[in-house]
């Protein structure tokens, strides 16, 4: 029962502080994340990272990548291919090698400095498409191109993961065999069993869930899919997250898409992810923030510059106006709720330092304020010139 009155303060303190970050303009995950600080060892030390939290914390960041592969909008990534996928490959290409270098300099090892670019190379666009429908320039050429972008940006950061787990394999990633080469043909594999999903099996797999007469048939079918493609995932010796997220991709395919977002998103969002969010503020700790001050001002610098000129230049080519350049810019700078979960896969999987988890969650907290911050500001000035 303590997890019970754990669980409710979780609840009470996410729906709270999301409230005060969105009556502010900013991203309700924030504040979500601060509970978890504010619950946490960190601060008030009421609740400490136990087996029950990390279990309904893993089921949260399946959902969440589930979701954000069925908001993942493949006909707007076909109209807007080319400028789409210069933007995102570029913001992929350039955090890697900013953050990536200057991790070095900060004296990672090379594969430690490798993952925390990967941490950056993700953009999380559901702040800025809040910023862009208030504005009224979500259907503008800037606006479809952040979108756009950010499906291919989300596909690249996955494959790029998946890459990175299957080379390095540390924290026990050893896939189904001890032969590494063998293992990376199961893996190569899996992605075609992705392309069959999605092509065959998801389709005539949710029209039988149909006809089943059951409560919520169709909604039980998606997860037995979804968590039956991160478990194979996790076998192969990819990310269950990588499955997740592939699975969310092929229930967008079918028919039953909206009745299956709606019913998951209140699952994943009412309990499930809030609990992500707050385990991973739990986690977190200040005691090393003050020797770390230049790495996270560092880092921040690089984060918001890397994304900002990917989309600012790349989209330049495609005949953009300087500030409509801009808008994209400022709209890929946001990390979200992608880059902590591959920080939180880091951690679980020891890729990286421990003792800088607090800062880099840091780092990836004010790169999703200042997005907004940024984007309205060159939406206003865009508006003010015209």
């Amino acid at each position: 029962m303590k997890f019970i009155g754990q669980l409710i303060l979780v609840l009470l303190m996410t729906t709270l502080l999301g409230q005060v970050f969105a009556r502010f303009n900013w991203p309700p995950v924030i504040g979500q994340l601060l509970s978890g600080i504010l619950l946490g060892p960190a601060l008030l030390g009421w609740i400490h990272p136990n087996e029950t939290m990390t279990l309904f914390s893993d089921i949260g960041v399946i959902m969440l990548m589930f979701l954000a592969g069925m908001e993942s909008d493949l006909d707007l990534l076909k109209k807007y291919f080319k400028i789409s996928f210069t933007v995102a490959t570029v913001g992929v290409i350039l955090p890697i090698l900013f953050i990536g270098g200057a991790s070095l300099l900060f004296g990672m090892q090379f594969l430690e400095a490798l993952f925390i670019g990967i941490v950056f190379a993700a953009t999380s666009v559901s702040i800025s498409v809040e910023v862009l429908r208030a504005t009224g320039k979500l259907q503008t050429k800037a606006g479809t191109a952040i979108l756009g972008a950010a499906v291919v940006d989300d596909i690249l950061a996955v494959i790029v993961l998946s890459l990175f787990t299957t080379f390095s394999h540390e924290g026990g990633k050893s896939g189904l065999t001890n032969n590494f080469f063998l293992n990376l043909l199961f893996e190569a594999l899996y992605f075609v069993f992705v392309w069959l999903v999605s092509k065959f099996i998801a389709p005539k797999f949710m029209q039988l869930a149909e006809k089943i007469n059951v409560s919520y048939s169709v909604v039980i079918a998606s997860l037995i899919l979804s968590l039956g493609m991160a478990y194979i995932a996790e076998l192969v010796g990819l990310s269950a997250v990588v499955g997740a997220f592939f699975g969310g991709l092929a229930i967008r395919q079918t028919k039953q898409e909206a009745e299956v977002n709606s019913s998951v998103s209140a699952i994943g969002y009412s309990v499930f992810i809030p609990t992500f969010f707050v385990n991973i503020g739990l986690s977190m700790t200040f005691a090393s923030i003050g020797q770390d001050f230049l790495f996270i001002v560092v880092m921040t610098v690089l984060g918001v510059l890397s994304k900002y000129w990917a989309g600012k230049y790349s989209s330049k080519i495609f005949g953009l106006k300087p500030l409509e350049g801009s808008i994209v810019g400022a709209g890929m700078v946001s990390r979200g709720e992608v880059a902590l979960i591959v920080a939180q896969i880091g951690i679980a999987h020891h890729l990286f330092p421990k003792y800088i988890y607090s800062s880099l969650i840091l780092v990836i907290i004010l790169t999703t304020v200042l997005s907004p911050i940024m984007l309205n500001h060159y939406i206003r000035k865009d508006e003010a010139q015209n």
